[in-house]
């Protein structure tokens, strides 16, 4: 007979302890079975979390439970609903070892004809818990995967033409919220390399890499926000001014923008130029502005305008980080 482990939680979100409650399963029974619920305790999807799973875990079999019982309670009604509807998922499937590290094991092992394989049940290997992570990701991090952690912080990206204050106003950001923050990788590449004031087509492809993984090293080591200057959309529009065109992996990357950061805030021109050697003048500014906002209209990407000074521009993103949820449709009550 085949060993079949089967686990479930909400993995709100999953942490080093799950980790290693489903590390231990795999080590001792031939297949694993993971089940997630929804819930209401997190705004990150089911699918989301699930897909964790999913990436650190190829050989797991993940079942989605989007209509299961939500909660954990040792009141026998709440048992027999979660005992009928994790046998009804199995199918007749038998399930050989329940692993768990709480209370329920025991109700969920009998029901299922399992052995009862508690896990870390004092939280003496891994002293974390979900809700314990849930109140401050940042500071639990060392119990918490790059993949997940990504996830729970909130990618905040700043465009628009030159000289409208992007730089600044990320950095000031990320010292009010003590985080981290990417710098515009482009502006240095273009110093670097520039000849007469030009790059190659095949640069601009080189510019959206190195801007990730900026991006990436600083996702990383942020708390709850990742403030980002500028991304590969205006690295796009730089191309085409450049060349008349994008190379195609620019192309691609500035596509899955829209899907890359939670929120977009877009610089108005109404501040002075800031006329430096590196610039081409204040009238290709207000031109580069309005190609700006016409390309994230024709990409269908919600924005919000931040005008006037620094600190009433910094002050408006305040307000909106102060109302914003994450995972959430928001930009009907932000704009």
């Amino acid at each position: 007979m085949k060993t079949l482990g089967l686990t479930l939680g909400k993995f709100a979100p999953l942490h080093k302890g799950h980790q290693f409650m489903m590390e231990t399963a795999l080590q001792e029974v031939e297949e694993l079975i993971v089940v997630i619920y929804d819930t209401g305790v997190t705004t990150i999807p089911l699918h989301v979390r699930a897909n964790w799973i999913r990436t650190l875990y190829p050989t797991v079999r993940v079942i989605e439970a989007w209509d299961g019982p939500d909660g954990y309670s040792n009141d026998r009604e709440h048992e027999i609903r979660e005992e009928t509807y994790i046998l009804g998922l199995l199918g007749g499937e038998q399930v050989t070892h329940f692993y768990s590290s709480e209370f329920y094991g025991e109700h969920m092992s009998r029901a299922l004809g399992a052995v009862d394989r508690r896990v870390d049940e004092d939280r003496k290997q891994v002293p974390i818990s979900a809700t314990m992570i849930r109140s401050n990701p940042h500071a639990y991090r060392e119990f918490v995967s790059d993949i997940v952690y990504r996830d729970l912080i909130t990618k905040v990206v700043f465009v628009g033409a030159m000289s409208t204050g992007k730089s600044t106003i990320t950095e000031e950001l990320a010292h009010r919220y003590q985080t981290t923050f990417a710098s515009e990788y482009g502006r240095d590449y273009w110093a670097e390399h520039q000849v007469d004031r030009r790059i190659g087509l095949a640069a601009f492809d080189e510019i959206a890499v190195g801007h990730l993984e900026r991006e990436e090293k600083a996702l990383l080591e942020a708390n709850r926000y990742l403030f980002i200057d500028t991304n590969a959309i205006t690295t796009y529009m730089y191309a085409l001014d450049y060349h008349g065109r994008a190379p195609e992996l620019l192309t691609q990357i500035a596509l899955e923008n829209a899907q890359r950061y939670d929120l977009f805030f877009l610089c108005d021109d109404d501040i002075p130029y800031d006329d430096t050697w590196d610039r081409s003048g204040d009238q290709k500014r207000h031109v580069f502005h309005k190609q700006i906002i016409a390309d994230l209209r024709e990409r269908r990407i919600p924005y919000i305008v931040l005008r006037g000074s620094l600190e009433e521009r910094i002050q408006r993103v305040e307000e909106v980080l102060a109302r914003y949820t994450p995972y959430s449709n928001y930009y009907g009550e932000l704009a």
